[in-house]
């Protein structure tokens, strides 16, 4: 995907404007909702003078309310003297808060298409408001692979200048960091909208590898011999009826060390990777199986986080691991009945082979407690329907025993728009996991139990060693019908931004 480039230009916005080289496509100056009426920078009111243009008079004529992302194009016939500008643009930014600037930026982003060249000073400010106007214009400008069609939407707009010079820090390093923050989610959405014809477990790894070989990372792959001689039986399990074996991905970042220094925490991410899901032996209806080849979110977020993590230099150690396998069905699947041996030797009775991503986390749970030795572990998984049906579109499902965890990651999730909430993880219903014939069951076994999203968080917990642990429920947030903002349809990538956020404030 074409981006936007985004740059920096320190100077005065009239000038810039006066001397516009190439000529500006749109100049888009920001207001604010005022006692009475929409309220510009005394920057804005200068060019706006110099442009012939009343904002007082338009804000009346065009029903201003200066609302996030509400853009009011300023009817506007130039002179001949006039400044080289093509259109005049208004756009909200309620109160200008980060959150209301990324909305602002996704709203000119959608509208700009095709052109060459926007002029603004939203986020000029530098900082949080910066890096949110990158993250905006460059989520908003997303379009998805293509295949199976020769049309293609048009591109974004080309060269984004941001005219400003903010008394603290350094735009241009706000503008870049919000950029990669908002490629890590790109970097997601890609991999979760690829169509399952091409995406198995192997195409995964692969993406991966390359992912991990242009930043530096390690990376490890682990195939199906692999996996049979270590005891990953629940991936085998899983990806046993598809002609496409699974892979475990194991992809690490390093900070540098500095004489002296403290040692960094290490993170370890955990991503459910079902490439495709069909419920395996329990089939889904038709219609559910539609938007399945996003079911990998969960990996492809992980994957894009520790990315990142190289990109921003980071002073956390992460370790991503992505339990990648596909779920169909064949002479071959694990049935109903079934017992599996997870990596770790815990034994799991299967009732129901579309509760597969609950299995193919614990194996990875499980190595991440016993092989890596974290502080912390987070998962991220499409993993229930419930937790959709709980909380909806909007937010995603958040598990912790943990106060102090749980209350960094809400944050987090408030200061990117990737907004969580808290679940209880209800000691009640564990004795619904009770098995007669294993270990534990990995759904319920007695009828009328409920709490879908935190019986499944409960099973999790088992595999965590009573480590720091959150678990993320992303069914909801991962998928989206619409583009909305900075959402795009299908695949939305939710989670990478989050997490970055998180991991920035852990260094």
């Amino acid at each position: 995907m074409r981006a936007p480039r985004t740059r920096a230009v320190p100077k005065r916005l009239l000038d810039v404007v006066v001397a516009a080289s190439p000529r500006i496509d749109v100049l888009a100056l920001p207001v604010r909702p005022g006692d009475d009426g929409p309220v510009a920078s005394e920057e804005a009111r200068e060019v706006l003078r110099r442009l012939g243009i009343d904002l007082a008079q338009v804000a009346r004529l065009e029903g201003v309310k200066a609302s996030p992302g509400e853009l009011t194009r300023v009817p506007w016939a130039p002179a001949p003297d006039a400044p080289p500008v093509d259109r005049v643009v208004l756009v909200g930014v309620g109160d200008g808060e980060p959150a209301a600037v990324r909305t602002a930026a996704a709203s000119l982003a959608r509208s700009l298409r095709g052109r060459d060249r926007l002029v603004t000073t939203l986020g000029a400010e530098g900082g949080a408001a910066a890096q949110a106007l990158a993250e905006g214009l460059v989520l908003a400008s997303y379009s998805p692979p293509r295949s199976g069609i020769g049309e293609a939407p048009k591109p974004p707009v080309r060269r984004v200048d941001v005219v400003g010079e903010p008394q603290t820090g350094d735009l241009a390093a706000d503008l870049a960091r919000g950029t990669t923050v908002a490629e890590a989610t790109v970097l997601a959405r890609d991999l979760a909208n690829t169509p399952s014809s091409t995406k198995g477990p192997s195409w995964v790894a692969a993406r991966a590898r390359r992912a991990a070989a242009e930043v530096g990372l390690t990376c490890t792959v682990r195939d199906h011999r692999d996996l049979e001689a270590e005891g990953f039986g629940g991936l085998i399990a899983v990806g046993g009826g598809a002609q496409r074996p699974p892979r475990f991905v194991e992809v690490g970042w390093t900070p540098p060390q500095e004489d002296g220094r403290v040692a960094t925490p290490h993170v370890v991410l955990v991503g459910k990777g079902i490439t495709f899901d069909s419920g395996g032996l329990s089939l889904k209806p038709r219609e559910a199986m539609v938007p399945m080849k996003t079911d990998m979110t969960g990996a492809a977020v992980v994957l894009a986080v520790v990315r990142a993590c190289a990109r921003l230099g980071l002073g956390v150690r992460v370790t991503a691991l992505l339990a990648l396998a596909e779920n169909a069905f064949g002479g071959s699947s694990y049935r109903p009945g079934d017992v599996v041996r997870q990596y770790g030797g815990r034994t799991v009775e299967i009732r129901n082979t579309d509760a597969e991503g609950r299995i193919v986390l614990a194996d990875a749970l499980t190595y991440a407690d016993t092989a890596l030795d974290p502080d912390v572990v987070v998962d991220v998984a499409t993993l229930t329907g419930a937790a959709t049906l709980g909380l909806g579109r909007g937010h995603a499902a958040l598990f912790t025993d943990d106060d102090a965890l749980a209350t960094a990651l809400t944050a987090a999730g408030d200061r990117s728009g990737e907004q969580v909430w808290r679940l209880p993880l209800t000691q009640d219903y564990r004795p619904a996991l009770d098995s007669d014939v294993a270990d534990l069951c990995h759904i319920p076994t007695v009828p009328g139990v409920g709490g879908g999203a935190i019986v499944a968080a409960l099973f999790l917990r088992e595999f965590t060693g009573g480590r720091r642990w959150a678990h993320l429920d992303i069914a909801g947030p991962a998928r989206s019908e619409r583009d909305n903002g900075v959402v795009s349809r299908g695949g939305t990538g939710f989670g990478a931004r989050l997490l970055l956020r998180w991991l920035e404030d852990l260094r």
